[in-house]
């Protein structure tokens, strides 16, 4: 970072991505504040700055690009690797950490302690933060876990017999007892016979009696913003295979189709073929992190463009851009398997790629976007 780029990071204060530290800032306080920033989006801390934006400076005489190495790689677990540099502000030297969202999450200290990033703070993480940590490592999926008060009768067993009807697995026609152990071999049950989140959204007759935000809002609005009139609004439920239909015929009866005149026939040309807007619909459905409990997918149509956002960062090793060239990522596994089975999905991640390919074919643009604890994609029109 340039001096410019420093000022300018000072005059907006502390915040989700700046932290300031004095001078003699201790070696686990700074640990901390590297992990806070690693667990979430990354960041940058700023040695040699007061609270209040004050430049202080820091000691000529230290060696701080080492001292920070050996921080960032004896004092975190697992070792992050961090950008130091110095440059001088108001003639006194300053220390700059640039952190990166980390890519081996969650990071701890070695005392055991996980920290986020909260606003212009860090605090230890709570349960369902570190439940979406693991997650996002892949050490942990949320959609094996069991839904509470649900039971086998939360299952559309109609469903379910179709389902392995594709496999000649004749579902109906089991004991009871046989039933039960296809559904556990299968994730539809846990191994105590409750359904699993993944077994509900695929397989439930009612999923929202249970989770109450895995479900779509769709709303179109007069203009270019949340603030204009609002034209239509609903609240799509069910499965998630019932989900994906309902959400593209909400958009296809939304959205404006301009057509022309050739001949004594009026010929209508679409925005976009229907994969891509079905291909986003499965990819939040999909990819949307269930254990962020108070939100829900959200598809916002305007006049120059629609938004799908979807709960949930990207897993740790993945960003936007490489989204573009066919990264293949599973934050729901279980859920992906039954989607892929269901020939809603390719495994091979070319469902974004093709996106963006049909975009630039048709000379518009799409973007995507991670904002805080949420991933959007903006079709533009």
């Amino acid at each position: 970072m340039d001096v410019n780029a420093i000022i300018y990071l000072i005059s907006q204060g502390e915040n989700t991505a700046v932290e300031f530290k004095r001078g003699d800032v201790r070696a686990d306080s700074l640990a901390r504040e590297m992990i806070a920033f690693a667990n979430s989006s990354g960041g940058t801390v700023l040695i040699g700055i007061d609270d209040d934006g004050s430049v202080l400076g820091v000691e000529t005489d230290k060696h701080h690009d080492e001292w920070v190495a050996n921080i960032a790689r004896n004092n975190i677990v697992p070792p992050i690797n961090v950008a130091c540099s110095e440059l001088r502000l108001e003639g006194k030297p300053i220390v700059v950490v640039e952190v990166p969202k980390g890519k081996d999450k969650p990071y701890q200290d070695t005392s055991g302690r996980f920290y986020v990033r909260v606003g212009s703070t860090n605090r230890i993480a709570s349960l369902n933060e570190l439940m979406r940590l693991f997650q996002h490592s892949g050490f942990f999926h949320y959609d094996a876990i069991e839904v509470e008060r649900a039971d086998e009768r939360s299952l559309n067993q109609t469903a379910i017999d179709q389902y392995f009807h594709r496999y000649d697995i004749s579902y109906t026609e089991m004991e009871q007892q046989e039933r039960s152990t296809l559904l556990k071999n299968t994730d539809i049950l846990s191994d105590n016979g409750i359904p699993t989140i993944a077994g509900l959204l695929i397989f439930g007759t009612n999923p929202q009696r249970y989770l109450h935000n895995a479900c779509i809002s769709f709303a179109h609005y007069l203009g270019s913003e949340i603030t204009e009139e609002l034209i239509d609004k609903k609240n799509i439920q069910g499965t998630l295979p019932d989900q994906v239909e309902a959400a593209l015929q909400v958009i296809k009866n939304n959205i404006l189709t301009p057509s022309s005149i050739v001949g004594a026939k009026r010929e209508d040309r679409t925005l976009y073929p229907d994969k891509v807007f079905r291909e986003l619909i499965v990819n939040a459905c999909v990819h949307r992190n269930y254990s962020i409990l108070g939100s829900r997918i959200r598809i916002f149509m305007f006049d120059d463009r629609i938004d799908f956002i979807s709960p949930g960062q990207l897993p740790n090793t993945i960003t936007p851009e490489k989204l573009k060239s066919g990264v293949s990522y599973a934050v729901n596994p279980i859920i992906v398997k039954f989607m892929e089975n269901l020939r809603y999905i390719d495994k091979l991640g070319r469902g974004l790629p093709m996106v963006y390919q049909e975009t630039k074919k048709l000379g518009k643009e799409v973007r995507f976007e991670e904002i805080g604890e949420e991933f959007k994609v903006s079709l533009f029109f």
